[in-house]
């Protein structure tokens, strides 16, 4: 009778891992990705202020509302039920 070794269960884990990490639903992408870019945004914003350069601050402004609509479409996504 052979035993399995813990080596050969790692390389699976990692498989399992890879499969679950590309399911993962559209709409959740999309709010994670949408807080991401609201949360660039706001250090863009941030920085330009800071640094007293309007175009890094407006630019931030745009990132940041794009996040929030992107977070709000995936939202939208999710109540549908995609």
């Amino acid at each position: 009778m052979q035993e399995s070794s813990g080596a050969a269960a790692a390389p699976e884990s990692n498989l399992i891992a890879k499969e679950k990490e590309k399911m993962t639903k559209p709409s959740t992408e999309d709010r994670t990705e949408g807080k991401l870019h609201e949360v660039k945004g706001k250090i863009k914003e941030e920085i330009g202020k800071a640094t007293n350069d309007p175009n890094l601050e407006v630019a931030g402004n745009a990132e940041k509302k794009a996040g929030k609509v992107q977070k709000w479409i995936g939202q939208a996504e999710k109540a549908v039920g995609e």
